[in-house]
């Protein structure tokens, strides 16, 4: 178990955005391409050191990605509902956050993959800092460029599956 957890209940936080995206593939293909997806951004250093630096609760891999319980730095997995939900939630010196990712299947057989952000900035510099992540777009570049390397992992699989 992590050494430090979260306890802010995921709906008290404020929503501040949700991106979507429409994915070609099995809901459990998503949901593989999402965990890897996870994974890979764990394992990258700059994540480690960027954690760090933010004085977040979580700064280390422990667990496997994707189970309740199991830490990236900068997040907890709080919920885990295969192949339909995965919320993670983190805090640092100027925010407390949460990033929700649904997957849903629709009636035409494609997927919609949406991550929904929550968060709260307090204090001055927490103000501060929303601006540089939240004011500046940075974030939405982040989600966006995950969302579509997500459906990209998954709609490979999906194809080199559909093969086998």
């Amino acid at each position: 178990m992590p050494e430090r957890l979260i306890d802010v209940p995921i709906e008290s936080l404020p929503f501040v955005d949700e991106h979507f995206i429409e994915i070609a593939a099995r809901p459990d293909a998503v949901w593989d391409a999402l965990v890897v997806q996870l994974r890979g951004i764990a394992e990258g250093r700059s994540g480690n050191r960027m954690a760090r630096r933010l004085g977040c609760t979580q700064t280390e891999v422990r667990g496997q990605v994707g189970e309740i319980g199991s830490t990236i730095p900068g997040f907890l997995v709080t919920r885990s509902i295969r192949p339909a939900v995965l919320a993670m939630m983190g805090q640092h010196r100027f925010s407390r956050y949460a990033l929700i990712f649904r997957i849903l299947e629709k009636p035409s057989g494609l997927v919609l993959l949406s991550a929904q952000t929550r968060a709260e900035f307090p204090g001055a510099k927490g103000r501060t800092y929303r601006g540089l992540v939240i004011g500046t777009r940075g974030h939405v570049v982040v989600a966006k460029s995950m969302l579509r390397s997500v459906r990209k992992r998954a709609e490979r699989a999906q194809t080199s599956g559909a093969r086998d």
